[in-house]
C-alpha cells in the first residue's frame, strides 16, 4: 500500500492524458456535467455502521470533511492532496484525494462526460464492475469501483470524481478509496460509507 499515493498520481496524469483528445471547443465549463440523472449518495445501514464511533476529519484548505473509522490515521495533508489510512499493514485501506486546478474556462461538462465514458470502457473491457453518476452532498460526479485485480494482491479502488467552484477556483475534486483484491470485500463498507460522507463547499 505504500505506493498507493504514486499510483494516484500515475492514473490521474493518465486520465487527463487520454482527456486532451475528448474535449470539444465550446464545451460548458460549468462544474454540474450534463443532462444525466445522477443517483443520491445514501449509504446503507452497513456502510453508517461502519463508521460508527468514527472520527469527522476536516481538511481545512479545501472545505471538505469527510467520516472515517475508528483508528484511521493521517498520513499526508498538502495544499492539495491528503492520505488517511486504516490501521494495519500491506492489507489496510486508504482514503487519497487530490485536487487538480483548472482554466476558468476549462470544459467541465465535456471533461466529466469524457472520465465518465472511459469508465464505461473499461467496464466493457472487464476492469471496471460500477459505474454511476452520484450526486454527493448536491455535487455531481462521477464513481466508478474496478474489479477485482488477477492477483489477490493487485490494487482495487471505488473513486469519485467531479468539478466545483472553489476559493476563485474550477477544481477537478478526485476522492479514492483503494486496498488490495483479497481485502476489499473487508473494507468495502467503510469504503462507500466514507465515500458517502465527503462534505465540501462548492
Amino acid at each position: 500500500m505504500k505506493h498507493i499515493p504514486l499510483l494516484f498520481v500515475l492514473a490521474l496524469a493518465v486520465s487527463l492524458c487520454n482527456l486532451s483528445g475528448k474535449l470539444k471547443p465550446g464545451s460548458s465549463n460549468a462544474p454540474d456535467s450534463g443532462g444525466a440523472v445522477a443517483e443520491h449518495a445514501e449509504p446503507t445501514d452497513a456502510q453508517r455502521a461502519a463508521l460508527s464511533g468514527g472520527s469527522e476529519i476536516k481538511w481545512d484548505q479545501q472545505g471538505i470533511t469527510w467520516t472515517v473509522p475508528p483508528k484511521w490515521t493521517q498520513t499526508s495533508e498538502e495544499s492539495k492532496s491528503l492520505l488517511w489510512r486504516s490501521p494495519g499493514g500491506s492489507d489496510a485501506a486508504s482514503l487519497n484525494v487530490s485536487i487538480s486546478t483548472m482554466d476558468e474556462k476549462f470544459p467541465t461538462d465535456a471533461s466529466i462526460q469524457a472520465f465518465y465514458d472511459q469508465a464505461k470502457t473499461r467496464a466493457k473491457n472487464g476492469e471496471v464492475d460500477e459505474v454511476k453518476w452520484m450526486e454527493i452532498d448536491g455535487l455531481k460526479g462521477v464513481e466508478f469501483r474496478e474489479a477485482n485485480p488477477e492477483k489477490p494482491d493487485g490494487f482495487r479502488r471505488l473513486q469519485w470524481m467531479a468539478y466545483r467552484k472553489f476559493a476563485g477556483q474550477v477544481q477537478l475534486v478526485n476522492v479514492m478509496l483503494a486496498t488490495d483484491g483479497k481485502n476489499f470485500k473487508r473494507h468495502q463498507d467503510a469504503m462507500y460509507g466514507i465515500l458517502y460522507s465527503t462534505r465540501l463547499v462548492h
